[in-house]
């Protein structure tokens, strides 16, 4: 079973992760994870934090001579911004009071809810884990479920397909690498106009100390049919999606192919007809269309896999909202945190992490395997066996 946790805290020493699962003889170096983390950092509307860090990784346990060796692999990424927090995030007990105690909590955050839960007078106890720094120490783990994937031909990518309300326009058919058309647009969209109103619209935001929200759209392609079951509720592929995509620090929805707007259709222009025909990990079969995002009854069918992600906008704004101050009871302005304008560009390349963390684990639930050479042979078996069904007897 693949299994993963992270710890650490935005202004801590370090992000740091631990990954579960993985077999043995997977090629994998520290590149293959910085070049991902080095795309969640890009984004027109990202904060100063951005030009402070520079994400790299280091591996502590499970890589030797370029490849995985079986055992846990454990990552860290060094907080290039602790330097200017030790005293704050300082795990010795230190004399007087904290400093930068944040005891104004901010609609939208975990600040009060935290707090009160976790019996803390100060919030900064509560921000700096439920910060969306953590989500850097899922794109390394993310990054190295890719490697994995694309030993068996699976490909994912992202793209902003709305942003503070705006729209954009999408491509079809994508392009054949989605990921490079998508980074070459400083907010990753596909659409060109789009993307001039959405900078625009975020420098009109960064103006006026507002945030924004959007939606990615995210796909994985060259999946084989049969990944996840329907015979049990924990089981469905596209529920342990959705809930790892919606454990995303502001994400408040997620679609599969259709997704809403399936409910508005007669089931006649929803349903994708299935054809005959076509080769590799769909089994001989196709379909016409994929308004199912490449799901039913909770397993792959080999078309791609299209999810939607909308993230509200972030809670942190420089004009801040009303509050009520802990220390006092006293009404107050929220206080303001170090904040980006917008995060949706980022958004697009985390979600490709979360996407890569649930397909790698559903691979080896169905595959198996202690090596790679392993999990090879016991996917090539199951490809010759849906061969050998459309053979006639």
């Amino acid at each position: 079973m693949l299994r993963f946790t992270t710890a650490g805290e935005s202004h801590g020493k370090a992000l740091v992760a631990v990954l579960e699962g993985i077999p043995a003889g997977l090629p994998l170096q520290t590149g293959d994870i910085d070049r991902e983390l080095s795309r969640r950092m890009r984004g027109h509307g990202r904060g100063a934090r951005m030009r402070i860090e520079a994400d790299q990784v280091e591996f502590l346990a499970g890589v030797r001579a370029g490849e995985t060796i079986g055992s846990p692999i454990a990552l860290r990424i060094e907080n290039r911004d602790w330097v200017n927090w030790a005293e704050v995030m300082a795990a010795e007990p230190t004399e007087g009071d904290r400093r930068r105690q944040l005891t104004r909590p901010r609609p939208g955050h975990a600040d009060l809810v935290g707090v009160l839960k976790y019996d803390r007078s100060d919030a900064r106890d509560i921000l700096e884990r439920a910060s969306a720094r953590e989500t850097a120490a899922r794109v390394a783990i993310g990054a190295v479920a890719k490697v994995f994937l694309a030993a068996f031909g699976v490909e994912i990518g992202s793209h902003v397909v709305a942003l503070g309300g705006l729209e954009a326009r999408r491509p079809d058919p994508w392009p054949a690498d989605l990921n490079a058309a998508a980074d070459r647009s400083p907010v990753r969209t596909l659409d060109p106009a789009a993307e001039a109103a959405m900078v625009a619209r975020i420098d009109e935001a960064k103006r006026a100390g507002d945030t924004l929200g959007g939606v990615v759209e995210v796909v994985a392609r060259g999946l084989v049919v049969g990944l996840g079951s329907h015979t049990a509720w924990d089981r469905k592929l596209d529920g342990r999606l959705a809930a790892a995509l919606m454990s995303l620090p502001a994400v408040k929805g997620v679609e599969i192919g259709l997704g809403f707007a399936a409910a508005s259709r007669p089931g006649s222009e929803v349903h994708d007809p299935i054809v005959a025909g076509g080769s590799g990990p769909a089994g001989g079969y196709a379909r016409s269309g994929n308004h199912a995002g490449g799901l039913e009854g909770g397993m792959t069918t080999g078309e791609p896999l299209v999810a939607r992600v909308a993230m509200k906008p972030i809670s942190t704004l420089m004009t801040p909202l009303p509050t009520v101050d802990l220390a006092t009871g006293a009404t107050a302005r929220a206080q303001s945190e170090r904040s980006d304008v917008t995060a949706v560009p980022a958004l697009g390349v985390i979600a490709e992490a979360v996407l890569a963390i649930v397909l790698a684990e559903a691979m080896l639930e169905k595959f198996g395997g202690d090596a790679l050479s392993e999990t090879r042979r016991n996917v090539a078996g199951y490809l010759a066996a849906l061969a050998a069904r459309r053979t006639p007897p």
